[in-house]
């Protein structure tokens, strides 16, 4: 019995190469499916906010809606009504919509 069990050893480690490839395998699919997609939604959210404008339309990250009145190197001056202005840090805008037009009012609901 106990040359049984010591003949069967060496071949648990030769099959410790296959259990490193698929632990490689899923590693790799995850960084295809998970990792990458997020890096190029972060570089397409990067590229809308460098090319926003003053005029156009804005939501945060904590819901505030408002209009760009001015940019600053890290932040933009938001009209979120009429005579109120705040400064939001530019990483915080994460929606960004048309301009707005001359007659617009908010609807309610």
């Amino acid at each position: 019995m106990l040359n049984y069990i010591l003949l069967q050893a060496p071949e648990q480690q030769q099959g410790g190469w296959g259990v490193w490839l698929m632990l490689i395998a899923v590693f790799v699919v995850m960084y295809l499916f998970m990792i990458l997609p997020q890096r190029r939604r972060q570089k397409e959210i990067e590229k809308k906010r460098n090319e926003l404008k003053t005029g156009d339309r804005v939501i945060t990250a904590g819901g505030i809606h408002g209009i760009i009145k001015k940019i600053e190197e890290n932040a933009f001056l938001v009209e979120i009504s009429k005579d109120v202005v705040i400064k939001v840090d530019k990483a915080s805008v994460y929606v960004v919509g048309d301009e707005p037009q001359q007659n617009e009012t908010p609807q309610k609901q």
